[in-house]
């Protein structure tokens, strides 16, 4: 994979109320005559509501606000929202919400409330329902109603919080196909914190709790340090790793380590099996957003960032890997090229063009820590 940086001067740039409902055992979708199985699911689900929906057995709650049963069809466009938690950025949610075609957007995720029903009604505005769905068991990955939501959604949302819960809760589930089939229907999907957190093709799945850089570059085999493939098919992040809170928790330590195990180990949970058409271990590149930072990518790879507070998304490019990784040794990697990505800069995450980067330099891991890298980019 070949990055293309035409400017290598840039420095860094500066509810109105809850109303608990609890759900009968639902009936059969035959005895609505005359409406789809998905939107029988909706009307079972209530329109209008503004509180939250207990699921059989507590399985999930859900908030709606909004009408997410009406037939009014929404011109839906493809697109990423790519954001680094920390904040939500409003210039990004309004590309999100005009991707969604001002239709039905559907909030997932596995602990909080419903922080987001308001803010998208009333300071984003110009949605025609917000449903947040929070999971609290894996067997709300199989529920009808569930289904039937992610089915009708005009945009997809993943809210931030432990990306283990959605890793162990949603693969290889009917909650994973429906996010996939989504995609396929060019329908924007987004995400923030956790939720970008697996996003990519490649993704750091934190199964045994969360990792820092020191850990990280000390060790590349730390148990912590887990890895996952092949659960979000976004065709623009297909071969990319992302990550969030990136300067504010001093995150590019460990997504060195986390492409370093990749590419030189072919280390994952879930491999894909290699065949004629494909290498066992393409090439992957590491994509780290700051907080209160948000990435916008459009079909054809083109990237614009939004920023409420002057932060950046980091393109992460190792030039070399080491041959072999050892465990119990710290990482030794050279040549590792980091790009900042600012609202001024013209980008393009599948061509991986960066014209005009907002910051640009070369670092190393030795001794298990990161330092200025001077060879020649």
């Amino acid at each position: 994979m070949r990055l293309i940086v035409s400017d290598k001067s840039a420095a860094r740039f500066n509810c109105t109320r809850s109303v608990m409902i609890a759900t009968p055992a639902v009936a059969s979708p035959t005895a609505v005559l005359g409406r789809s199985r998905a939107a029988w699911a909706r009307i079972a689900l209530g329109v209008f509501l503004l509180g939250p929906i207990c699921g059989r057995a507590a399985d999930y709650e859900t908030w709606i606000k909004g009408n997410p049963g009406d037939v009014r069809p929404a011109a839906t466009r493809a697109g990423l929202f790519l954001s680094g938690g920390g904040g939500d950025v409003a210039a990004a949610w309004r590309w999100f919400v005009a991707c969604a075609g001002g239709g039905d957007i559907v909030v997932l995720r596995a602990s909080g409330g419903d922080g987001y029903q308001d803010y998208l009604f009333r300071e984003i505005g110009g949605v025609d329902s917000v449903q947040t769905i929070r999971f609290n068991h894996p067997a709300a990955a199989r529920d009808p109603q569930v289904l039937a939501a992610l089915a009708t959604a005009d945009g997809i949302f993943l809210a931030g919080g432990d990306q283990a819960k959605y890793v162990t809760y949603w693969r290889d589930t009917p909650v994973m196909d429906a996010l996939n089939a989504h995609l396929r229907a060019g329908k924007p999907l987004g995400g923030t914190s956790a939720g970008l957190a697996v996003m990519g093709g490649h993704y750091f799945s934190a199964l045994k709790d969360t990792i820092t850089s020191e850990v990280a570059l000390r060790d590349p085999f730390d148990d912590r340090l887990t890895l996952g493939r092949d659960f979000i098919a976004a065709p623009s992040l297909a071969r990319v790793i992302t990550d969030s809170h990136f300067m504010a928790r001093a995150r590019l330590g460990r997504l060195i380590a986390f492409l370093a195990r990749i590419e030189t180990s072919g280390v994952s949970e879930f491999p894909r099996v290699a065949d004629s058409q494909a290498p066992a271990r393409p090439q992957v590149i590491g994509l780290g957003i700051d907080e209160a930072t948000a990435a916008c990518v459009e079909p054809d790879g083109r990237v614009q960032i939004h920023a409420e507070k002057n932060g950046l998304a980091w393109l992460v490019v190792p030039s070399q890997f080491p041959e072999k990784l050892i465990r119990g040794q710290p990482l030794a990697m050279r040549g590792v090229d980091v790009i900042g990505i600012g609202p001024e800069t013209r980008f393009n995450l599948l061509s991986l063009t960066v014209e005009r980067p907002a910051a640009l330099r070369r670092v190393r891991a030795e001794s298990g820590r990161l330092v200025e890298d001077t060879s020649r980019p």
